[in-house]
């Protein structure tokens, strides 16, 4: 199993509700490609800033959910949300595996 933890920020911590409103309402399409793929996702929000852990079978598994047009759109949307470098990307940091302990660790 694959299993990665990301943090991000959003430009304004006032932008929550919509940020927590778009995950609540995720567009189907979104949804029917990360259930295609076994991806599961858990989002935390702390004053701002978001931290993400995502499962799947592979790194791969995880890519394939994130691909095609729809996909770019709501990263587009999200940027607008979310800190971003000078090209308009979300800035989106991989943390270090820290600790892992129970049925997440796996075989």
């Amino acid at each position: 199993m694959y299993s990665v933890g990301m943090t991000y920020q959003l430009k304004n911590p006032n932008l929550y509700p919509e940020y927590k409103k778009a995950h609540d309402e995720l567009w189907p399409e979104l949804a029917e490609a990360m259930q295609a793929n076994d991806v599961n996702m858990i989002i935390y929000h702390y004053q701002g800033r978001l931290f993400l852990y995502a499962t799947a079978p592979s790194k791969e598994h995880l890519d394939r959910s994130h691909e095609g047009p729809v996909a770019r759109k709501w990263l587009e949307y999200m940027a607008t949300l979310m800190i971003t470098d000078e090209n308009g990307k979300s800035i989106i940091e991989e943390m270090d595996e820290a600790f892992v302990f129970g049925a997440i660790k796996g075989p």
